[in-house]
């Protein structure tokens, strides 16, 4: 190997940590003005509760509301909106949070990354992550900060979207 080829194997595998630490950011925040109504249908479901076996009810409610609509993302439009202790079932890691004794099951986490490959986007209160000192980077990457979440179902309902929140 020339000198050459020996500093771009260098700077390659140097910025190997520096790519690692680009690809675990933090989800993108939104504003209200970024919610907007998708589809002809549109649902927010909201997450308010700790309650895993409530939580999974909720994921299958989703994932039969989607089958009615051929699980077509352009025909329904769903959106999750977290905080509390519900923004737990989007974290990755419980460790640091109020909930880091608590051993969910692992399959939640599947099931909200196969909704979302249908079109289903968690909407996470940052008002919850502040007050609970959250780390956004352990949320899974395919989730959304918006401002406030119950502020994020007033903006969602005022835009047309329906109203669910499993009980």
């Amino acid at each position: 190997m020339d000198r050459r080829g020996f500093f771009k194997l260098l700077g390659i595998v140097g910025s190997i940590p520096l790519l690692g630490k680009f690809a675990h950011s933090a989800p993108p925040k939104l504003g209200f003005k970024d919610l907007k109504k998708e589809s002809q249908i549109n649902v927010v479901y909201h997450a308010d509760f700790g309650d895993p076996q409530r939580f999974t009810t909720m994921l299958r409610n989703i994932r039969n509301h989607l089958f009615v609509y051929d699980n077509d993302p352009t025909k329904i439009k769903i959106v999750i909106v977290a905080h509390g202790p519900g923004v737990k079932f989007f974290m990755k890691d419980l460790t640091g949070s109020p909930w880091e004794k608590e051993n969910l099951d692992p399959k939640i986490g599947e099931d909200l990354r196969d909704l979302n490959l249908y079109g289903v986007d968690p909407l996470i209160c940052e008002i919850t992550l502040t007050r609970l000192k959250l780390d956004p980077n352990k949320l899974y990457d395919f989730c959304k900060i918006v401002p406030s979440g119950v502020g994020a179902i007033g903006e969602l309902q005022a835009k047309g979207y329906a109203y669910i929140k499993v009980q």
